[in-house]
């Protein structure tokens, strides 16, 4: 088997390591080539270069913007020949632009499945994300083999955009966990309980959950090398603002939970790992 991937961010350059641990040739691209260097793989000089390597290219990027670059540029696929190719895009995008993407990848011939992924870079490595994936189903059948290995729950949710919208609507629920347990540890430690002891009773009761089993550590520890950043969850929960405003309903708990992580691009700390808003709230 043999693929393009273009991202190699955290994230990226986990699955893009999963993939390669499965037997699937890549072939790579990514703006800063260095990240590439490590992987062993042959490097592209441009998205449109890993085009006749592979008619399955993989993205992982940052949001929509750096998605339609991608496509769109200069050396973009889309200046690359792309009739025929599948383009999985594991990127968490806007749920408008989004089904931009399928239009324009379909008037060039290709196939466009958006299929943003639960689960950061442990999972990943493990082969052990959830995948929802939205598109033309010939075309999910024939990438099926390449997502069932870094998919351990894999939802085909088939029209254009559900897969975006309910990628928002779970990080709604992450963010919000993340949040709550971050400002509970730091309440529990100024009530004059120690932090393992804190984190211990939250796992042992209402705070026990998937986020808290994955952040433990980084909270012990209090190392916020990210995973995946206070920037992402707030860029994604800013999409999911606009999808309530389109659906005319308010978003309580979402638009509170944003404005958190908004916090840390004041304090320098929207790198690191989104579990780093504890430092934000213990300040506090």
């Amino acid at each position: 088997m043999k693929a393009g991937f273009i991202g190699l961010g955290h994230l990226g350059k986990a699955i893009a390591k999963r993939l390669i641990s499965e037997g699937v040739e890549l072939v790579v691209w990514n703006r800063t080539s260095a990240k590439a260097s490590d992987l062993g793989v042959k490097i592209a000089d441009s998205p449109a270069a890993v085009l006749p390597e592979t008619d399955v290219i993989f993205l992982n990027l940052f949001d929509s913007a750096a998605v339609e670059s991608v496509l769109t540029g200069k050396e973009g696929l889309l200046r690359g020949g792309c009739k025929g190719k599948i383009v999985i895009d594991t990127t968490t995008n806007h749920f408008e632009t989004v089904a931009l993407f399928h239009e324009t990848l379909k008037e060039h011939g290709a196939s466009y499945l958006e299929s943003p992924v639960l689960g950061s870079v442990i999972p990943a490595s493990q082969g052990a994300l959830t995948v929802l994936v939205s598109g033309g189903k010939s075309a999910f059948e024939n990438a099926l083999p390449y997502i069932q290995k870094i998919g351990k729950q894999i939802f085909y949710l088939e029209e254009p955009a559900l897969a975006t919208k309910m990628k928002l609507i779970n990080n709604l629920v992450l963010g919000s966990f993340m949040a709550a347990i971050a400002e509970a540890v730091a309440f529990g430690e100024r009530a004059g309980i120690d932090k393992p002891k804190v984190l211990d009773i939250l796992a042992a009761g209402a705070g026990n959950s998937a986020v808290l089993n994955a952040k433990k550590d980084k909270l012990l520890r209090e190392d916020f090398s990210s995973h995946f950043s206070s920037a992402l969850i707030y860029k994604d929960l800013h999409y999911l603002q606009d999808l309530a405003r389109t659906m005319k309903r308010p978003l309580f708990t979402g638009s509170i939970t944003k404005e958190l992580f908004g916090l840390t691009f004041t304090k320098g700390l929207d790198a690191l790992d989104f579990s780093g808003i504890y430092r934000i709230l213990k300040e506090l």
